[in-house]
């Protein structure tokens, strides 16, 4: 064996730690990649409270993690979704606490049109699933709004196309929200000034508009692609005022134009559809107002003829009431003669039953009564003593087996029996007088019906001569005086007027021849 043996293959290496041997890697991989564009599909996407964003990016054979700082992905224009097709441009370093390399992004962008459309396809089925595409939740636009507001820039040509168009039309008040038609601010100052038209008070110091305009110009894709957000689709789907989409020309459409509840080609067009033409609205009227009065004037003519055909057809007045004025005039004449007639046999009926009514009658009927009231008075006292007598031995033999306390409780009973047989009796005839008092008020006023007086009062009047009715003008003219009866006294009047005897001449003195 030989004392100095020759060293092994590697033992006069340098010694690393791992700390700088993660440093050197670090470096070299820095120094070789400090600038890279790497083009694959997003993977895992990762977005902690931090704000940094954690990402794979893959092809068919390898994958590559990816991380974006918080003040970057702040500015980026298209945030990273998994499935997307992305170029991200950044530098590739270490991360020495888990022994992995990454790229660290600082800008990434869509892998041409295709990636950017496919993505704009997955938000549409994700929107349409979720009914924000619906036709049924559409509302209809105002005819005619006060107030329009507008979500566009204030420095571009779109608002003043739409100023003029306005003031064209038909002049409303315009509120202008000024917000950023592209870029990275695009789609959140969009979606805040669709709120905060939303949030408005009707009748407040700002009005609330009644009808929303969103509108930008033409462009690209990319230009475009604010519009394409998913926060801005979200925000006009809770706008509770109706909107407009008008963003690009005719051929451009975007995200936003499926949720609005009315798409314009143009902005231009947006206008169109808010107002109405003034000019053709008054021609309007002023037709429907010439029709009104023309159809209100054949209207009235056509019922005014209707009105005189209908009247010819009914009869005249004079010979509808012809028939009931003969049969008044008929009832009138029976009416006299009637009236007089049952005078005459109700007094007949009168001297029948008052014939029968003689003193002499009712003297006999008065004396036999009184003979046979003093029989009975002849028998009523031995009868009443015999009946007293005898009532009180039956009274003496009851007494005795009477007790005082009961008969005071059957005295009780009875007296409070006769009370209520007294108080039903009391009621009892004070029925019976009610009934017989209006039996009597009707007899009396049928005696006044029926009575001559009450003729009297409707202007006839009673002639007597001698203590008889005079019914005619010949026993009239033979009474010496007449007395007349009216409904409020009687009168006499002087009858016939004695004749005057005419007074014999004085003799004359005779002739001597």
């Amino acid at each position: 064996m030989d004392l100095i043996d020759d060293p092994r293959e590697g033992e006069n290496s340098p010694e690393f730690s791992v700390t700088e041997l993660s440093g050197a890697i670090k470096r070299v991989i820095e120094g070789e990649f400090g600038h890279v564009r790497i083009r694959g599909e997003v993977g895992r996407v990762s977005r902690p409270r931090s704000g940094h964003i954690y990402l794979d990016l893959k092809d068919d054979k390898s994958v590559i993690s990816g991380v974006i700082w918080k003040g970057v992905s702040a500015r980026l224009d298209t945030q990273p979704e998994e499935g997307m097709e992305v170029i991200a441009t950044g530098r590739v370093t270490t991360f020495g606490g888990q022994s992995k390399y990454q790229i660290v992004i600082e800008d990434i962008k869509p892998a041409g049109m295709g990636a950017l459309m496919a993505l704009l396809e997955k938000r549409k089925k994700m929107l349409a699933a979720e009914g924000l595409f619906e036709a049924s939740r559409k509302r209809p636009l105002p005819y005619l709004p006060e107030v329009i507001g507008v979500v566009t820039s204030p420095s571009g040509a779109v608002i003043r196309d739409i100023l003029h168009r306005l003031r064209d039309r038909f002049p409303r008040k315009v509120l202008i929200w000024p917000v950023a038609v592209q870029g990275a601010k695009c789609a959140p100052e969009v979606a805040r000034a669709i709120a905060g038209f939303n949030t408005l008070t009707p009748g407040g110091a700002i009005p609330r508009p009644d009808l929303l305009i969103v509108a930008r110009g033409g462009g690209s894709v990319e230009d475009l692609w604010g519009f394409n957000e998913e926060i801005v689709a979200r925000a006009v789907a809770a706008s509770a005022i109706p909107l407009i989409s008008a963003v690009g020309h005719e051929t451009d459409t975007t995200l936003i134009d499926y949720v609005s509840d009315k798409r314009a080609p143009t902005p231009t067009a947006a206008a169109e559809l808010a107002v109405p033409v003034r000019h053709e609205l008054a021609a309007w009227l002023d037709s429907q107002d010439a029709r009104m009065h023309v159809l209100l004037s054949q209207g009235l003519s056509r019922r005014g003829q209707r009105l005189r055909d209908m009247a010819r057809a009914l009869p005249r007045a004079d010979s509808l009431l012809e028939g009931p004025r003969q049969r008044l005039d008929r009832a009138g004449e029976k009416l006299e003669p009637a009236l007089i007639a049952g005078v005459q046999r109700r007094r007949v009926r009168l001297a029948d039953v008052s014939g029968s009514l003689r003193p002499s009658t009712l003297r006999q009927r008065v004396a036999q009564d009184r003979r046979r009231l003093d029989g009975l008075s002849a028998r009523l006292a031995p009868a009443l003593a015999r009946g007293v007598a005898a009532k009180r031995d039956r009274f003496a033999t009851r007494a005795r087996g009477i007790r005082p306390t009961a008969l005071a409780r059957d005295r009780a009973r009875k007296g409070d029996a006769f009370a209520a047989l007294s108080a039903r009796l009391s009621k009892a005839a004070l029925r019976q007088t009610r009934g017989w008092r209006q039996k009597i008020d009707t007899l009396d006023r049928l005696r006044e019906t029926l009575s001559y007086k009450a003729t009297l009062a409707r202007g006839y009047a009673v002639v007597r001569a001698d203590g008889a009715v005079i019914t005619g003008t010949r026993a009239a003219k033979k009474a010496a005086t007449l007395e007349i009866e009216f409904a409020d006294g009687r009168m006499t009047v002087g009858g016939k007027p004695p004749s005057r005897k005419v007074a014999d001449k004085p003799p004359g003195q005779g002739s001597l021849f």
